[in-house]
């Protein structure tokens, strides 16, 4: 439906204008202006940064100018210099940007191409030692002034705990005590270690059995029981490894033990029977020079008697004058003519001391002795005579 206005309306008032005097009469007040000097600032995004060693990591640092009016002229590109300083070491520089040129070691780039106001740092593969404190300073020109300023932050790179070694030591004998070490070469900050038995019969291990800044395990007491497979975790903040020892627990001892125990007493027992074979042969050596008889050597003498010195008187009784000088033999070589008696077998019976003398007295007899010494001279020489029992043929004394 179309609206008109109607005859009898009258328009809306009009408000008057102020009057030109009205508004030379209203106070004036002039804007306020803020004069800054023109400054640079480095801002860093963190004051320390943490990487890992073999990853990537960026350093962010950029600056601002304050104050600056713009110019028609372009300003030449700024000055990014970046160092690293480490404890016990001089101040390296490690990357430049000077007149547009770029210069920096492996590894380390910048992240925007410049000229930029972002001048952060890259560093790829990271290594333990670009660990240190690391200084950005940034000087640019603004209408022939030059300004400046530096920033730093710290970079801590960590290190992931590399594969540890683990060992046992003592021997696993039940009811003896045994350790089990766990140690890593490389770690940052530094490992803590815990140990594990792995099923079927899994089993955690907590302090006091278990150093875990040494990375050691205690077993006390050792039964059949604890036998298994233990598990050394070596861990920090950044990554862990392992490494596992088997724990055999015997009732006695080990293979290589009893073996050596053998073999000892077999070095003993034949070192004995070779001392008693060398007694054995020293005791015959000495027997048989006194035993052995020399093809060379000369028969004893049979001792001569004298035909008229042997009589056998009525009672059976053998009566012999013998002497020591006549039994020994002649200086000279004996006659041609002289024989020399065989006595019989009744008159080689050896004298008896016990036998009692006879008062009997044999006349001589002109039978010559062996070397011609007869019985008469015997008695002129001082031989003594002595009753010699007689033995019968059987050979026992009559």
């Amino acid at each position: 439906m179309f609206m008109g206005r109607r005859a009898n309306d009258t328009p809306p008032p009009f408000l008057p204008l102020p009057s030109a005097q009205l508004l030379c009469d209203m106070p004036f007040f002039p804007p306020t202006v803020t004069v800054s000097r023109a400054q640079l600032v480095v801002h860093e995004g963190s004051l320390r940064v943490e990487a890992v060693e073999g990853e990537e990591v960026v350093l962010p640092a950029w600056y601002s100018q304050n104050g600056m009016k713009p110019s028609l002229k372009p300003d030449p590109p700024p000055y990014v210099l970046w160092f690293l300083e480490q404890s016990g070491k001089e101040m390296e520089q490690v990357l430049s940007y000077l007149n547009g040129v770029l210069l920096s070691k492996p590894r380390i780039s910048l992240v925007n191409s410049m000229p930029s106001g972002n001048v952060s740092l890259r560093i790829v593969q990271l290594q333990e030692q670009d660990s240190g404190l690391y200084r950005c300073s940034v000087n640019v020109q603004d209408q022939g002034k030059s300004m400046s300023d530096v920033g730093s932050l710290e970079l801590d790179v960590l290190v992931s705990p590399a594969t540890p070694s683990c060992h046992l030591h003592g021997v696993p004998r039940m009811g003896t005590n045994v350790t089990l070490s766990c140690l890593t070469s490389r770690s940052k900050p530094a490992a803590q270690y815990s140990w594990e038995r792995l099923p079927p019969r899994a089993q955690f291990f907590f302090s006091p059995a278990v150093d875990s800044i040494r990375g050691s395990l205690f077993l006390t007491n050792l039964s059949a029981s604890m036998s298994g497979v233990y598990v050394c975790k070596a861990s920090n903040k950044v990554g862990s490894a392992q490494c596992n020892v088997t724990l055999e627990v015997t009732s006695g001892p080990k293979a290589a033990v009893v073996a050596g125990a053998v073999v000892v007493t077999l070095v003993v027992l034949v070192l004995l029977v070779v001392l008693v074979l060398l007694y054995c042969h020293r005791e015959k050596m000495q027997e048989e020079p006194a035993n052995d008889i020399k093809e060379d050597a000369v028969a004893p003498r049979t001792l001569p008697w004298p035909k008229g010195s042997d009589t056998i008187s009525k009672n059976g009784t053998l009566s012999s004058v013998t002497s020591a000088r006549a039994l020994r033999p002649p200086h000279g070589p004996p006659r041609s003519g002289a024989l020399t008696p065989t006595p019989s077998l009744s008159s080689q019976a050896l004298s008896s001391p016990g036998l009692p003398r006879t008062n009997r007295t044999q006349p001589p007899t002109a039978s010559p002795a062996l070397g011609g010494v007869s019985s008469s001279a015997l008695s002129r020489m001082g031989a003594v005579p002595v009753m010699v029992p007689a033995q019968s043929q059987a050979g026992s004394l009559v």
